[in-house]
């Protein structure tokens, strides 16, 4: 089975199971829309809806480039400094003690309450996995090949670029992958920190007027969203490994 249709079959399962759980429960609309009332929810708020996606989206992939950018080239410093393992590395680890929460506010305030602090949020939330991921990769490389250029008289700099960054491309494609999935989340935590556009912004609106449906609608939006996006970058690192 393609990959596509597992996707589709597993979407309609998920529907499937929601709307058995509407009925099972009985709870009323305004606590668990079902999934009749959150589409035809999202057809008729179609224009609200994608003016707040829009800002998302713009906000998701800013901040992906940006982070996959900036890890990346951290990585690459990481595997060719000694001491700026020694150095920054324990750094980098000490971040990821601090709940992406706490930073929100702390973000918002430097920032504003515009696009910047929720693309920073994207980026920070981003970082770790990117960088840590190619990292590990940089870091193991193929000691033969390495020897090999190394009595050829090749400079580090060069065994980077042609042995060792060639090498851990897989790695630098996986971190992508699960970024795609984690950038969503810093947008959205910090919308609902600050912001007065977008999907989490949407959310926190339709729950402060007891609008379930379209929170849910936002939320489902976001969802598809998050896998149309995971599915286009697993897309590309794959053509780009297949040509590199």
């Amino acid at each position: 089975m393609s990959g596509w249709r597992a996707g589709i079959l597993s979407a309609l399962l998920g529907v499937a199971i929601w709307q058995a759980v509407v009925w099972a429960t009985g709870l009323p609309r305004f606590i668990l829309p079902g999934p009749g009332l959150v589409a035809t929810t999202i057809w008729k708020s179609r224009a609200l809806i994608a003016e707040h996606a829009l800002i998302t989206m713009t906000e998701v992939i800013a901040g992906l480039i940006l982070g996959t950018v900036l890890g990346a080239l951290s990585a690459v410093g990481l595997a060719a400094s000694k001491w700026a393992r020694t150095l920054v590395r324990p750094m980098l680890v000490f971040s990821q003690a601090i709940p992406v929460f706490a930073l929100a506010p702390i973000l918002t305030l430097w920032f504003g309450y515009g696009l910047g602090s929720k693309v920073v949020m994207a980026l920070i939330i981003i970082y770790f996995p990117v960088t840590s991921s190619f990292f590990d990769a940089l870091m193991r490389p193929n000691r033969d090949w390495i020897g090999l250029a190394r009595v050829m008289g090749a400079s580090p700099a060069r065994i980077m670029w042609h042995i060792r960054i060639p090498a851990a491309l897989p790695g630098l494609a996986s971190g992508v992958r699960l970024a795609a999935v984690y950038a969503p989340i810093g947008a959205i935590i910090g919308e609902w920190v600050g912001a007065s556009k977008g999907l989490g912004y949407l959310m926190l609106l339709a729950n402060g007027r007891a609008k379930t449906d379209l929170m849910f609608a936002a939320l489902i939006v976001l969802a598809v969203f998050t896998i149309v996006i995971h599915a286009v970058v697993s897309r590309i690192a794959t053509r780009l490994l297949e040509r590199y």
